[in-house]
């Protein structure tokens, strides 16, 4: 694969974990202490609208001075950093079996100059792309393989991401998919579960939400849907005639009733006022896409069942939306606490509605810890 795109390639640690939204701008340095990790710093900034707009940077001068800036106020002083690019349509994570008898040349030409093309929705001169062996398997044929986790994304996107560190002075050390360093940060919730149960990730971020489907700590299936915070706030707003706005905080002081349901499982409406009843909406539409998803991954015939919804991102700190979904979809649901996944030591106080939107920058921290 391209060099400049390092997604699970490990390196030394030098610099910090960078995530980039197009609602804020997240940064941690870690420290390894003992067996765990301390948190060293811990900095945010807003992102103006039209900075950066679904998983694509459109203004790389703004977003770099953002960066300085956020840097300097931290007191960080850094070469490079480990960030990551969130998944959507410019990305592509699939796994896919190869002949076991290759060696490392004919593998890596095999899977970047054959295989790759077969499974992106965009040419293959178009993309960066790597890829990591995963387990050997005999097929139904008697026939041993190795499965391959492939990833691959448009050059465009990784190029505006190189631009805009090196503009802030940046060098990229560690380039992966979000949800890869979400991963990270909770594999060892993700160890409780058998190698014949799936946990689905739900991470619902700004503008949308993805949803990974993980056995073993690797993704079996992904998918990204446009549904995040800013919708839900969008509705509530007009449902409750406020003007329009970005922020979305306040969403993390709701929370879903849980109401019974009527005869064809949705949640009867009566009683709630006009703002609940839009927020129920759009989650009752986001519910219906992660069933979608989970069907259709059990429906590939792996034997697998789904054991637990896993929430993380900005809109899982919506009160009650674990027992919400739980409802909805009949599986056990849980909100993601990346601080006490990782026992993440700190002075600071990070809020209960904070922790899960920092998954996935702690999972980047956790690449650059020193």
């Amino acid at each position: 694969m391209f060099s400049r795109f390092k997604g699970l390639i490990p390196n030394q640690a030098k610099g910090v974990g960078i995530e980039l939204t197009p609602e804020r701008v997240n940064i941690a340095r870690l420290k390894r202490k003992g067996q765990g990790f301390q948190l060293v710093t811990l900095a945010s900034a807003e992102v103006p609208e039209g900075v950066f707009q679904e998983g694509q940077i459109l203004d790389s001068a703004t977003m770099a001075d953002i960066l300085q800036s956020t840097l300097a106020a931290s007191k960080l002083k850094i070469k490079q950093a480990a960030t990551a690019i969130p998944g959507g349509r410019d990305t592509v994570t699939r796994i896919i079996p190869v002949p076991a008898e290759l060696d490392d040349r004919e593998l890596r030409e095999m899977v970047l100059n054959q295989e790759a093309g077969l499974y992106l929705p965009f040419p293959r001169e178009e993309a960066d792309v790597d890829y990591q062996k995963l387990g050997f398997f005999v097929d139904d044929d008697g026939i041993e393989k190795v499965q391959v986790l492939l990833v691959a994304t448009r050059k465009e996107v990784t190029d505006s991401y190189i631009s805009t560190f090196q503009q802030a002075g940046i060098n990229i050390n560690i380039l992966e998919i979000s949800s890869f360093a979400l991963i990270r940060t909770i594999r060892e919730q993700l160890r409780q579960f058998t190698p014949q149960e799936a946990a689905a990730i739900v991470d619902i971020e700004f503008e949308n939400t993805e949803i990974s489907i993980v056995v073993d700590g690797v993704p079996q299936f992904s998918r990204t849907v446009p549904i995040g915070t800013y919708q839900i706030q969008s509705a509530l707003s007009r449902a409750m005639n406020l003007p329009p706005s970005r922020n979305t905080d306040l969403l993390q002081g709701m929370t879903v009733p849980i109401t019974p349901m009527d005869s064809v499982g949705v949640p009867k409406m009566g009683g709630t006022n006009p703002g609940t009843a839009a927020m129920l909406r759009i989650l009752g539409e986001l519910a219906d896409e992660l069933r979608r998803s989970i069907d259709f991954y059990l429906n590939q015939g792996e034997n697998l069942e789904v054991a637990q919804l896993l929430l993380a991102g900005p809109g899982a700190s919506i009160g009650q939306l674990d027992e919400f979904f739980s409802q909805r979809l009949s599986l056990p649901a849980s909100q993601v606490d990346p601080v006490a996944a990782i026992s993440l030591e700190t002075d600071q106080e990070i809020a209960s509605t904070q922790r899960p939107s920092l998954a996935v920058v702690l999972g980047l921290g956790l690449r650059e810890a020193w």
